[in-house]
């Protein structure tokens, strides 16, 4: 499965998955978010059991503010609507399956 990029119209269908969901807060302009981004696309086609989506921060300054991100990358994880863990700056790709386990 590819990565979905979400925003505030698909936001909601989006939260109201009954998979697990990674969302990668980014900008295109974030060295550390283009490191991580292709391990997300990654995890994304390894793991049709997630829904993986990237969240453009400059775009969609309303959803960033929602999820508290203050810097990037951040990773959110929402399983059942609530965010049940969130991490800032890049991460290794075992951690972020880490995140989507735990």
């Amino acid at each position: 499965m590819s990565v979905l990029i979400v925003n505030k119209n698909n936001f909601d269908s989006v939260k109201s998955s009954s998979k697990p969901i990674l969302l990668d807060f980014y900008a295109d302009w974030c060295g550390p978010c283009r490191m991580v981004s292709p391990i997300v696309e990654e995890i994304a086609e390894e793991n049709p059991q997630y829904l993986v989506g990237k969240i453009n921060v400059d775009q969609e300054a309303e959803l960033a503010q929602a999820f508290h991100v203050m810097s990037i990358p951040t990773l959110a994880v929402i399983k059942n609507g609530e965010v049940i863990s969130q991490s800032a700056g890049a991460r290794p790709k075992q951690d972020i399956l880490a995140l989507l386990e735990g």
